[in-house]
């Protein structure tokens, strides 16, 4: 299913010859769990490419964040291919087509950027990078999300986290910006705990910087990062199903992108829960679209 607009207006092809490193896709699934509405996060996808128009004609100027253009000194080599189809109805078929679609975009030895959706979308996700292991998860977000699960759905978004750390080819998880309370209890803190999870917390960040989270990301790793949009602070992300004070500024978290690109190489980026019925304002999809160039450049830069 296509968008009406792409993501800096990229294009959805690129002419033969020309190398390709990242492909974006989206997918507006959602977890329905009993009394909630799947549909919140729908239209996410296309909320944050239409908040990237206002830089769309800017692509080959320099960009401070990246101390250069976004793609630097080469031509365009990131592609936009709209949105895959899902249901409210049909969340076996909607993995199903994120994980295919996913695998599809590993087969073309390009990064796999997926805009969400809910954070349930990261299982599928990761789950297409089964055969190109082994990977490291480095999660942004300000839950742990590791419920086994909720009346009686362990496909979840509470429970992505729970199913990676049972995926063969994830090597280890490092979560970052953890804050307040969630639905995590004890026994899910001492499961995380347990299988050996990295915990850094958002305050750990802001006292001793970004390298609190990456320190434990192997040299050299595969990485894919999964960024929850309440990871970040409401200040600057208050389009949120659960807004928590204290949470990543801005600069913290491209600072997580690059540090992760730098430290390792970002095989996979998926950015989720950002609800633009409750973003009046539109900053919560400028943000986010910041964040989805700070990836793209930090995916075209690595080697």
């Amino acid at each position: 299913m296509t968008s009406p607009i792409t993501f800096l207006n990229l294009p959805d092809r690129l002419p033969d010859g020309h190398v390709l490193r990242a492909v974006i896709f989206g997918a507006g699934h959602g977890t329905a769990y009993h009394g909630q509405d799947s549909r919140r996060h729908a239209l996410a996808p296309d909320a944050i490419r239409a908040a990237s128009q206002a830089d769309a004609e800017l692509i080959e100027n320099w960009d401070f964040d990246l101390a250069g253009p976004l793609f630097g000194n080469g031509p365009v080599s990131c592609i936009d291919v709209g949105n895959i189809e899902t249901s409210p109805h049909d969340a076996m078929a909607n993995r199903t087509r994120i994980e295919a679609k996913t695998r599809e975009i590993l087969g073309q030895t390009a990064v796999p950027i997926l805009i969400g959706g809910d954070d349930s979308v990261l299982i599928p996700f990761l789950a297409a990078f089964a055969e190109r292991g082994p990977v490291w998860v480095l999660q942004i977000d300000a839950h742990i999300d590791w419920r086994d699960e909720v009346g009686g759905e362990g496909y979840g978004f509470s429970s992505p986290m729970r199913r990676a750390s049972e995926m063969a080819h994830v090597a280890g998880i490092v979560q970052v910006g953890i804050r307040s309370v969630g639905s995590a209890r004890q026994s899910e803190v001492k499961a995380a705990q347990a299988y050996g999870s990295h915990i850094a917390t958002a305050r750990e960040v802001h006292a001793h910087g970004v390298e609190a989270a990456l320190s434990h990301i192997p040299e050299g790793a595969q990485v894919v990062v999964t960024l929850d949009c309440d990871g970040l602070d409401p200040a600057v992300m208050p389009g949120v199903a659960a807004p928590t004070p204290g949470g990543l500024s801005y600069t913290q978290t491209i600072d997580l992108v690059a540090g992760a690109s730098r430290r390792g190489k970002i095989v996979g980026f998926d950015l989720v829960e950002l609800t633009p019925t409750i973003d009046p304002s539109g900053l919560s999809a400028l943000t986010a679209s910041r964040i989805l160039v700070n990836a793209i450049g930090r995916v075209v830069r690595q080697t």
